[in-house]
C-alpha cells in the first residue's frame, strides 16, 4: 500500500483501501460487504463532512455572539423603520422565515451550550415516592490475580460492602468499583446469607469472567491517593499465616530487608504497599507500623509469663587470639595508625556483662523493629565520604583485612586514631599510633559520649572518639571503623551516614574427628574442635539476629585475599551507586 501523507483525513485512507481491494483477490464476502459500504456515496459523504468537522474542532472556533435571535429581531426593527426598497423588503423576509429563526435558535443554544432539555417542575399535587436502589452490574475478567479488593459486613444492616480497594489490582484498573459498595451478587448467586469469608472464597477460586452486582456508596471515594512513602522491612511476613488479615489472597508477602512503596495509608491497620523491583502493578495489604508493634508487645508479654530456657550465647569478641596479645599492626613494615585492637574486653568479661545487658532496665523504651523510612541518597562530589563500619562475629578477623585496604590505598583509606590512658612508649608519636590522654580527661569525655566505644585493658583505658572519626572524614579520606555490633546505632546520624558492613567467616563442618582446620594468614593451621565451631556459628547468627536490621552488607570471609577483593568492590558501589537510607539522614 502506498504510504499516506500525515495531513491524510479518513476519506483518504478509506479511497486507498478501497483501491487495494482489487477483485481479483479472491475476495471473501466480508471484503465483498466492505468494498460495497466503502463505494457508497451517502458513506463517503458522511467522511467528509465528519472529517471538515474534525478540522474545524482542531480550530478552536468561539461564537461571535450568544444571542443571534435577539440580533436578528433588532435588525428586523431597523429594517422596518427605514425607506423601503426591494432589498430591505427581502432581507424583512428572509429573517422572518421559521427555518432560519430554527438555525439562529441552535447557534444560540450551541453557544451558551445549553444541550440538556429541561423538565418542567413537577407539580405538588404529586406524591414523592421513595427513590429507587439503583443497581450497577460490573463485569471483570480475573485470572490467577485476586480481585484486589476487600469486603467486610456491616453490622447494623448486615449488607456486605467493599471494605478497601488495593491500588492497581484488577477492581482498581477497573474504575467501576468503589469503597463502600454494597455487593449483592456474584455471578447471579446472591450473597446476603453468606460470610465475608465465604464470599472472598468463591472470587479467590473464580477464574474468568466474573459478574458483580452492586448498590453503589451514596458518595462514591475519591480517586486513591498516591503517597510516596518508601520503608525498609526489618522482618519477614508471610500473609497466609497472619490470622488476623482480612484477605490472605490481597496480603503482599516479603522479606526482612526489603523495600516496600507504601502507596495508602488510609487505613490504620491494614496499608496497601508494593515491593521496590516487582513487575507487577498490584498492591497488597501489610500490616501498619502501629499494629504490628502492638503486636509485638502483646507477643513479648506472653513470652515473659513463660519461663526462660537457658542457653549458652557466644560473645563478639573481634580481639586477637591471644587476650595478652600487645601487637602494634604492622603490615609490610608500614604502621597503619589505629589498628590496635588490645582496648576490647577480655572474652570472658564480654560474656559477664552480656548477660548484665539481656536484663532491661526499667528506664530504657522497648524499641519493636518493624518499618524504617527511607530515600534514595546519591553521593555528590562534594558530600563527605561515608563511614564505612566493619562489624564481625567471632573468628572474623576484620583487622587484617583492614590492613590489607589501607595499605594497598593509603591516600584514600584511613582509620580513626585511638585514644588510650597509657604511657607512650619510645617509638610511638602522638597522635599518629595514639592519642595519649590523663584518665581523668578519658572520664571527662565518656561522660560527654564523645567516644564511639569503649573498654579497659590492663587497667588502662582506650577507645575511638567521635573527633578522630571526623577529622578522617575531613581529610576526604574513607573512615574504616571496625565496631562491636551495639555501638552501630550511635553512629547511625546523619552525619556520617554508615554502611555497615557485617564480616562473618566461612566455616565449614568439623570432620570426622571433631576437628577442622582453620588457616591464618601467615600459613599456620589451627584445629578448631566441635565447641569452637558451634561458638562461631553462633556468633554470627546472634549478631545477624540482634543486628540484622542495621546491615547493609554481609561479606562471608574466606581467604584474605578473595575477602579484600569483595571488600573493594563493595566500598567502590557505596562512593558510585545510589542506595537507600533512613530519611532522616538526607532531611538533616
Amino acid at each position: 500500500m502506498p504510504a499516506l501523507s500525515t495531513a491524510a483525513g479518513l476519506h483518504e485512507v478509506l479511497a486507498l483501501l478501497t483501491a487495494q481491494l482489487r477483485p481479483d483477490a479472491n475476495l471473501t464476502a466480508e471484503m465483498g460487504f466492505l468494498t460495497e459500504v466503502f463505494s457508497e456515496n451517502s458513506f463517503n459523504s458522511l467522511i467528509k463532512i465528519h472529517q471538515k468537522l474534525q478540522q474545524y474542532i482542531r480550530q478552536s472556533p468561539a461564537p461571535a455572539v450568544h444571542n443571534a435571535v435577539a440580533l436578528a429581531d433588532d435588525v428586523t426593527e431597523e429594517l422596518q423603520s427605514g425607506p423601503p426598497n426591494s432589498d430591505i423588503r427581502e432581507l424583512t423576509h428572509l429573517l422572518a422565515k421559521p427555518h432560519f429563526l430554527a438555525v439562529l435558535s441552535a447557534h444560540d443554544a450551541i453557544a451558551r451550550k445549553a444541550f440538556g432539555p429541561v423538565l418542567p417542575p413537577m407539580p405538588d399535587d404529586v406524591a414523592v415516592q421513595d427513590e429507587e436502589e439503583s443497581m450497577k452490574i460490573v463485569r471483570l475478567v480475573k485470572n490467577k490475580e485476586p480481585l484486589g479488593a476487600t469486603i467486610r459486613k456491616n453490622e447494623q444492616t448486615g449488607a456486605v460492602v467493599v471494605a478497601r480497594i488495593m491500588q492497581g489490582g484488577a477492581a482498581d484498573r477497573s474504575g467501576l468499583i468503589h469503597v463502600g459498595d454494597e455487593l449483592r451478587e456474584v455471578n447471579d448467586v446472591p450473597v446476603e446469607q453468606k460470610t465475608p469469608e465465604e464470599i472472598s472464597q468463591i472470587l479467590a477460586q473464580w477464574q474468568g469472567s466474573i459478574i458483580l452486582k452492586l448498590i453503589p456508596a451514596a458518595k462514591e471515594d475519591a480517586l486513591l491517593i498516591e503517597y510516596k512513602i518508601y520503608v525498609r522491612a526489618f522482618f519477614d511476613y508471610d500473609p497466609r499465616e497472619d490470622k488476623a488479615i482480612p484477605c490472605k489472597e490481597a496480603g503482599l508477602p516479603f522479606r526482612k530487608g526489603d523495600i516496600l512503596h507504601i502507596v495508602n495509608q488510609e487505613d490504620t491497620v491494614w496499608w496497601q504497599a508494593k515491593r521496590v523491583g516487582d513487575a507487577s502493578l498490584r498492591a497488597g495489604l501489610i500490616p501498619s507500623k502501629r499494629f504490628q508493634e502492638r503486636r509485638l508487645a502483646y507477643w513479648q508479654r506472653r513470652a515473659t509469663l513463660e519461663p526462660e530456657k537457658s542457653s549458652k550465647r557466644s560473645s563478639y569478641d573481634q580481639s586477637c587470639e591471644k587476650e595478652d596479645c600487645e601487637c602494634d599492626g604492622y603490615l609490610n613494615g608500614l604502621y597503619i595508625a589505629g589498628l590496635r585492637r588490645s582496648f576490647r574486653l577480655s572474652r570472658k568479661s564480654r560474656q559477664t556483662n552480656q548477660t548484665e545487658e539481656k536484663q532491661p532496665k526499667p528506664s530504657e523504651s522497648v524499641e519493636y523493629l518493624t518499618y524504617e523510612e527511607v530515600a534514595i541518597y546519591h553521593r555528590r562530589p562534594n558530600d563527605s565520604h561515608r563511614l564505612v563500619v566493619l562489624a564481625g562475629s567471632l573468628g572474623a578477623k576484620i583487622n587484617e583485612m583492614r590492613q590489607r585496604i589501607i595499605a594497598e590505598n593509603p591516600n584514600r583509606y584511613n582509620v580513626a586514631v585511638p585514644s588510650t590512658t597509657r604511657q607512650k612508649k619510645v617509638h610511638e608519636r602522638q597522635g599518629l599510633e595514639y592519642h595519649f590522654v590523663s584518665k581523668l580527661s578519658f572520664e571527662a569525655d565518656i561522660l560527654k559520649n564523645r567516644f564511639v566505644e569503649h573498654g579497659e585493658y590492663k587497667d588502662n583505658l582506650y577507645g575511638i572518639s567521635i573527633d578522630s572519626i571526623r577529622t578522617v572524614m575531613l581529610k576526604k579520606k574513607v573512615c574504616l571503623v571496625d565496631a562491636n555490633p551495639q555501638t552501630i546505632k550511635h553512629l547511625r546520624t546523619a552525619e556520617f551516614k554508615p554502611y555497615v558492613i557485617f564480616v562473618k567467616p566461612f566455616i565449614q563442618e568439623p570432620r570426622p574427628i571433631s576437628t577442622t582446620a582453620d588457616t591464618s594468614e601467615n600459613g599456620v593451621i589451627k584445629e578448631l574442635g566441635e565447641d569452637e565451631y558451634q561458638e562461631m556459628n553462633q556468633s554470627a547468627a546472634d549478631v545477624e539476629e540482634k543486628y540484622g536490621h542495621l546491615i547493609d552488607k554481609v561479606l562471608v570471609k574466606g581467604d584474605l585475599q578473595t575477602a579484600c577483593s569483595e571488600l573493594k568492590v563493595i566500598l567502590d558501589n557505596i562512593e558510585r551507586e545510589p542506595m537507600w537510607v533512613p530519611t532522616s539522614w538526607i532531611r538533616s
